[in-house]
């Protein structure tokens, strides 16, 4: 709001009607019949517009723009705020997705190592079973391969047997006739046994 001159003496016009009651107590500051009062009014009017001016002119264009200036610095330095928090939230936003994907990641690579051991493990079982399998049916052939020449042996070790036996009880054994009775007795013994 600008200060005129109309201003000053609309503002200086209560003044004059203050009652006379003022000046007969004492306030001859108030008694504006006076040539002294008037003269101290128009000074003090002059003054007052002097120094409004050099304040409107001077001091006053400073403190805007200091305030202005302010206001600006206020207002990036809100602008600033504003941007980085926005950065850090898209920042932590960033590190919320990256940290999912590496759990996600993660979670597939242990997956997949999880699947390849069971594959393997798997395999290994399977070639251990195979391997099994096979010296099982190796040393089932063998031990009947053993069986069978045991089988053979005893046959001959019977005959022997039964021939020195009978020698030394009679004196004389046909080798032959034993064998073929234990032939025979072996026959009917597997029959009878399966």
């Amino acid at each position: 709001m600008r200060l005129t001159p109309r201003f000053l003496l609309s503002a200086a016009a209560p003044l004059a009607a203050l009652p006379g009651r003022a000046v007969a107590e004492g306030m001859p500051q108030l008694h504006f019949n006076d040539p002294y009062v008037q003269g101290q009014v128009l000074w003090g009017a002059i003054i007052f517009f002097i120094f409004y001016l050099l304040l409107s002119r001077s001091a006053l264009p400073r403190v805007a723009n200091v305030l202005k200036a302010r206001d600006q610095r206020i207002k990036s330095d809100l602008d600033l705020a504003r941007r980085a928090k926005q950065d850090a939230d898209k920042a932590q936003k960033e590190l919320h997705e990256a940290r999912d994907k590496a759990f996600d990641d993660a979670h597939a690579i242990i997956q997949e190592i999880r699947d390849t051991a069971k594959k393997n493990i798997q395999h290994e079982v399977s070639e251990t079973l195979a391997r099994l399998n096979t010296e099982i049916r190796d040393a089932e052939t063998r031990i009947a391969q053993s069986r069978t020449k045991a089988l053979n042996h005893v046959s001959g070790i019977a005959t022997n047997t039964a021939t020195t036996l009978i020698e030394r009880l009679i004196g004389k054994a046909d080798h032959h006739s034993v064998a073929s009775a234990i032939e025979r007795a072996h026959t009917a013994g597997g029959e009878h046994v399966s």
